[in-house]
């Protein structure tokens, strides 16, 4: 065997390990380790005040469901406040939310980013607790209460509730990062929160930088750098619409990739292996997934085709053909509005990833803007 071809499959079989370990054996090892070293919440009924807060940008269709969902909450009224942020709308949002004697509205008409809303109005609550929610999520009734109980433990700075999608592959990969959460959960932290549902106490509260792209992952990770527990709380819910289309899915996957790379450029202190075992929670969840997979899934595919006539490259080579093209006919059934089974799983899959490659590319160029662009 010559040199080249030896480094061609020794290179080939590291990348196979690398994403077998992260897309299979981190989630295996982290549910083992949830079992011998669970660390367990002291969960006590309590009730601390509480501020909502929806930051909302052009929310028009939306914002009386989300203020109804909101008033349904089972928490006592005198212990919980609502409060809308409508930074920059210029729609029907504020006069919608206004129209609500018991929602309290912060408003400007120039819009900086979700991120600089959060600042200018969370210094200003005086609650114990502020809990983020987007105004197309709608959560459970019982969710303020179980998210409340949490704090109960001094060590909890944060508590992310649970994301649901309804349907097809976006369905199928909250569920799996639900398990994720679970596992990082029980043996230290979440990596990260969803800002569809996090509570935060108000005195761990750290203003973040105005042009970071995913706040809500800064602010919870943060917490976990600063020595608090950032937990999981899956009978607190968060439900949402899948994207209504592909195109507006496509935009949030790589401003979240994008954000990814941006973060973890600015919390360097994550990955110092002397913070313990959250370092490497934080390396196999988010590193690997956001920075390293998406590029090693192509690499694999080629460094495998130039192997691809002696076994078992053979075998392994159709079976990605195989799989990227079931892939393609899971995207052709979606453009039919067919966005359902294996074939959508595995094309989501595949469309995660691309997104996360162009997201890491939009942001090493500059391209990616901490304003979103809504898409209907």
């Amino acid at each position: 065997m010559n040199e080249s071809l030896r480094l061609i499959k020794l290179s080939f079989w590291l990348a196979v390990a690398i994403l077998l370990y992260t897309f299979a054996g981190y989630p295996i090892i982290l549910a083992m380790l949830g079992k011998w070293r669970r660390n367990p919440v002291n969960k006590s009924p309590i009730y601390p005040t509480i501020s909502l807060l929806i930051p909302a940008y052009n929310e028009e269709k939306i914002i009386n469901q989300k203020i109804a969902n909101s008033l349904e909450l089972q928490y006592p009224e005198e212990r919980l406040d609502i409060v809308i942020v409508a930074d920059g709308s210029d729609d029907g949002t504020v006069a919608a939310a206004e129209g609500s004697r018991e929602v309290t509205v912060y408003f400007e008409p120039q819009r900086k980013g979700k991120a600089a809303a959060i600042n200018r109005v969370a210094p200003l609550l005086s609650t114990e607790i502020v809990v983020f929610t987007d105004a197309n999520s709608m959560l459970n009734p019982e969710a303020l209460i179980e998210l409340a109980a949490n704090f109960a433990d001094p060590r909890v700075g944060g508590v992310a509730g649970e994301k649901r999608v309804s349907g097809g592959g976006e369905g199928t990969y909250w569920r799996y990062e639900s398990l994720l959460k679970q596992g990082d959960s029980n043996l230290s932290s979440v990596m990260g929160a969803s800002g569809e549902l996090f509570a935060i106490r108000r005195e761990a509260f750290q203003l973040v930088e105005e042009d970071s792209i995913i706040e809500d992952f800064v602010l919870s990770m943060r917490l976990v750098g600063n020595g608090w527990r950032v937990i999981y709380e899956p009978k607190a819910i968060a439900t949402e619409l899948p994207a209504p289309s592909l195109q507006s899915d496509w935009q949030r996957r790589t401003r979240i990739a994008a954000g990814g790379v941006q973060s973890i450029l600015r919390l360097p202190k994550l990955l110092d292996p002397r913070i313990g075992i959250v370092s490497w929670q934080y390396f196999s969840h988010r590193v690997l997934r956001w920075l390293v997979t998406p590029i090693l899934l192509p690499v694999t595919f080629l460094l495998n085709a130039l192997l691809w006539r002696e076994q078992p490259y053979k075998f392994l080579f159709l079976s990605q053909l195989a799989f990227y093209s079931g892939s393609m006919l899971g995207f052709l059934r979606a453009r039919s509005g067919r966005s359902m089974g294996i074939l959508y799983a595995a094309f989501y899959f595949v469309f995660t990833n691309l997104a996360a490659m162009v997201g890491v590319w939009r942001y090493i160029r500059g391209k990616q803007s901490v304003i979103w662009k809504k898409v209907r």
